[in-house]
């Protein structure tokens, strides 16, 4: 579902559930955070959330594996540590009882890399494959990264390079090449939990994870709850290998368009760039990168402790004062 109608949709589930009678739920419906969070005591919060989706590469222990890890993502984009999941699975009635298997086998070895456990699950037939988590965690109520979090000056750090959805539509197509396809499966299985881990070490307020929505989406969320604008220089954004060539060759997912729709109108910089700069910053993620706004003082101690975490971070931008505006270079 597109951003637009996704809003018209939970609007009136708010409505039902004003924040006033709900004090100890710190994220929830009034707002575009990446998982609901709710208070228990002085020390504990439970962070909550849900994802699942039809399979985006061919090999089914590889698409469990990364739905997996993207469904705990937002556990660790609100700077939490995932305690349980539970399988959610719809598979046709024909697909045979190997590839249910294998498809679960990866959720349950990724969810384990996570530090959490299995606890259960429901399946469903449906004539497409489809599956995910619902994943339970736990934050200080203190420490809960939030998309609204970011002041002017901090530093825009993201974890993974963009272009999964690039690739894997390419895939679909025909055109990916195997060893691109094997980085953007790599990066997508990749946990988000260091990097979660990172911003809670060092107390950081202002992340989130990029995965539907964009780069130029779940940034324009952001700097819109926090009033500011975000600066991104386009050159130094890192992309997956042959994310630039499929981009050419308009191996563009239909997600794309549905974001560049929501979102273009926030947007300053696009006319003076090459287009294709559009496709990369519109481009859905699966189980993208954390989105981390760090204090200049606080910065390089960031980078530091993720490149020995063995991930790859890089400085994209800033945020600057402004009125929740995307400004590309």
């Amino acid at each position: 579902m597109g951003p637009q109608a996704l809003a018209q949709v939970l609007r009136p589930l708010a409505d039902l559930f004003p924040a006033v009678d709900h004090p100890e739920l710190l994220a929830g419906l009034h707002g575009a955070d990446d998982a609901a969070v709710y208070r228990l005591d002085a020390e504990r919060a439970l962070v909550v959330t849900t994802d699942f989706f039809p399979p985006v590469v061919d090999d089914p222990y590889s698409f469990g594996a990364i739905a997996a890890a993207n469904a705990m993502s937002d556990v660790f984009a609100m700077g939490g540590q995932v305690l349980l999941a539970l399988n959610l699975l719809a598979v046709p009635n024909d697909l045979p009882a190997e590839v249910s298997s294998a498809i679960l086998r990866g959720g349950a070895e990724t969810v384990r890399r996570a530090g959490g456990v299995i606890a259960g699950g429901h399946t469903v037939i449906d004539p497409e494959p489809k599956y995910g988590l619902a994943v339970v965690g736990m934050v200080h109520p203190d420490a809960v990264l939030r998309k609204g979090s970011l002041k002017a000056g901090d530093r825009l750090v993201l974890t993974k390079a963009l272009g999964t959805g690039l690739v894997t539509t390419a895939l679909k197509r025909g055109q990916a090449r195997d060893e691109d396809l094997s980085a953007a499966v790599a990066s997508m299985i990749a946990l988000n939990r260091a990097a979660g881990d990172a911003a809670a070490a060092l107390g950081l307020a202002g992340g989130t994870d990029i995965t539907g929505f964009g780069l130029a989406g779940h940034a324009l969320e952001m700097a819109g709850q926090a009033g500011v604008d975000l600066l991104v220089e386009l050159q130094a954004l890192p992309l997956l290998p042959g994310a630039w060539d499929y981009a050419a060759l308009g191996a563009v997912p239909g997600g794309t368009g549905r974001n560049r729709e929501a979102f273009a109108g926030r947007l300053d910089g696009l006319d003076g760039v090459d287009p294709l700069w559009a496709d990369l910053l519109f481009d859905p993620q699966t189980s993208g990168g954390l989105l981390l706004a760090a204090p200049p003082e606080r910065h390089g101690r960031l980078i530091g402790v993720l490149v020995d975490a063995g991930l790859a971070p890089s400085t994209i931008g800033e945020v600057v004062a402004g009125s929740g505006r995307l400004r590309v270079r």
